[in-house]
């Protein structure tokens, strides 16, 4: 299968395990807390990634780990608590729809760190997505009063993390394997995800309880599904196309995040619709003008 054909059969896949992830973390919360949760699903992704691929460790050059590290900080260990807490207070809908900035951030950080062109109509698309994601909040906070929309800036703050990653592999690990990173992150965060677990009260959690035993059985699949596998197609999707046509797959996570919401009972109002459609809009704006310079040059 060519490269071109590829993205687009992992950009789908991508977007039905991801967009299925916000339902999960909504579901594990029942029984858990934010940060047994995020630990658990870190512990949870090592195991696997482990068994899928432990050799790949010493194929990492040494002086790749520091960069394996920072992604491992920005891809996952900050964004699963980040996720976790936002979602106690916020719908997963709504966290999924407020994801879609990645490839805004991608794009206003690729310039700040990376020098990567930036012109004015990409502008107008960080522009729009802002402005989208503001009218999401705010017509979120009217339409739940009795939930806390200070929360929504959480996935903000996530999908900084996660466009920083995306930059992160595409300009500093592209020569490595898409197991071996994987592998490396979580081998990176096991330590620190065992602490979080022991001191959040993880360790003591009474597996006998059918709702824990509920919330850990989601986590469990939230792990080998939306973790393991998934950072696997990501990472592979990154070194076969562009940071920012990898992170477009929040083209799509919405619509299966908000189709799982709306079965969970969750509510969605017209205006939530209109602000989804400004972020997204922001994102093919600024997707064409990158496709159209390629086209130019």
């Amino acid at each position: 299968m060519q490269n071109n054909t590829k993205k687009w059969v992992y950009l789908f896949i991508l977007s039905l395990i991801w967009g299925t992830s916000y339902i999960l973390i909504k579901k594990g919360l029942v029984g858990l807390s934010p940060l047994q949760l995020g630990a658990f699903r870190i512990v949870f992704t090592t195991i696997f990634l482990f068994i899928m691929g432990f050799r790949t460790l010493f194929k990492i050059p040494k002086e790749k780990w520091c960069w394996v590290a920072l992604s491992a900080l920005l891809g996952t260990f900050l964004p699963v608590f980040l996720f976790a807490f936002a979602e106690t207070q916020i719908d997963s809908s709504i966290a999924s729809i407020l994801n879609s900035l990645v490839p805004l951030f991608t794009i206003f950080l690729g310039y700040l760190i990376f020098k990567i062109p930036f012109n004015g109509n990409q502008v107008l698309g960080v522009l729009l997505g802002l402005l989208g994601a503001g009218i999401l909040i705010f017509q979120g906070a009217e339409v739940n009063p009795e939930q806390n929309y200070m929360f929504s800036g959480l996935v903000v703050v996530a999908a900084l993390c996660y466009a920083g990653n995306a930059n992160i592999l595409k300009s500093k690990l592209q020569e490595l394997s898409s197991l071996g990173i994987a592998v490396g992150n979580f081998a990176v965060m096991l330590i620190p995800a065992i602490l979080v677990l022991y001191f959040s009260g993880g360790m003591t959690v009474d597996v006998e309880d059918p709702v824990i035993t509920e919330s850990l059985i989601y986590i469990a699949v939230l792990a080998f599904f939306g973790t393991a596998l998934a950072k696997i197609l990501f990472n592979k999707l990154v070194q076969i196309s562009s940071a920012v046509f990898s992170t477009s797959v929040t083209y799509l996570i919405p619509i299966v995040g908000i189709f799982w919401g709306l079965l969970d009972g969750e509510r969605l109002t017209l205006i939530h619709l209109l602000g989804a459609f400004v972020i997204l809009t922001g994102v093919y704006l600024v997707n064409a003008n990158r496709k159209q310079k390629k086209t130019d040059g």
